[in-house]
């Protein structure tokens, strides 16, 4: 039982943390089983583990703790920020973790695990207290959203995101968007961002930097958008009707 008091102390762990505690791997490896079969700890995937609670029979770790564990360079992302900020209208059962490492999608606790590449390491804070959870801040969540809207979130989640935002910091939400050098997304940002977004911080010479960038390709907001109307400032085909609002608004 020591032992496990001693695992209880991290969300989850892999079979080396164990091993700190024993001489040989072996050793190791026998006292997994035997913790798993009193059902002291559950596997989550393949050398991945969690502490059981004694009061509940649940794991400790909690989704947000599990995807930050899958590997070294793993932090939760996109639609799953949104969550931890407390800021989406329903849950989603599907854990977007970005890192530098693949890994297989997996399914744990009635949430499926998806990996998305990290092409970033800009925006990435670790949360303090939080059991080793690292997340992407508000400006560079909303550049993921926005750029992959269609991939994963939806124009719809993406807008009521966008107008559950109280502020941002214009400087830096920028600087992520260069770092993508993708004229689509400046595209798109600007037009969301413009037509929704209430949050303080933003100022007409950020939208004009926006604009500097966006070329000249004329393309759709989303594949959402089928009967549009174009908007000659940000060059895009946008919905002619605001159905697609939340609560129609």
């Amino acid at each position: 039982m020591e032992l496990y008091f001693e695992l209880c102390k991290k969300p989850v762990f892999t079979a080396e943390d164990v091993g700190k505690y024993y001489d040989n791997v072996e050793s190791a490896r026998s006292a997994l089983k035997r913790m798993m079969k009193k059902n002291y700890i559950m596997r989550i995937r393949k050398n991945l583990y969690t502490c059981v609670s004694g009061e509940t029979g649940a794991p400790i770790a909690n989704r947000f703790q599990i995807a930050c564990g899958i590997t070294d360079t793993a932090y939760v992302s996109h639609h799953t920020a949104i969550e931890y900020y407390g800021l989406a209208d329903q849950v989603f059962y599907d854990v977007y973790v970005s890192s530098e490492t693949r890994f297989h999608d997996f399914e744990f606790g009635g949430y499926v695990f998806k990996y998305i590449a990290s092409r970033s390491d800009m925006g990435i804070e670790p949360v303090k207290y939080s059991g080793g959870i690292k997340i992407t801040d508000m400006e560079r969540t909303l550049v993921d959203t926005v750029k992959d809207m269609d991939k994963i979130s939806g124009m719809e989640e993406t807008i009521a995101f966008i107008q559950s935002i109280s502020k941002l910091d214009a400087d830096k939400l920028f600087k992520y968007m260069m770092k993508f050098e993708n004229q689509f997304l400046f595209q798109k940002m600007g037009y969301l961002l413009e037509n929704f977004c209430t949050a303080r911080g933003l100022n007409e010479e950020f939208y004009r930097k926006l604009l500097e960038q966006i070329g000249k390709s004329k393309r759709y907001l989303s594949n959402e958008v089928y009967n549009g109307v174009y908007d000659s400032k940000w060059k895009l085909i946008v919905p002619n009707t605001t159905e697609f609002l939340k609560n129609g608004e």
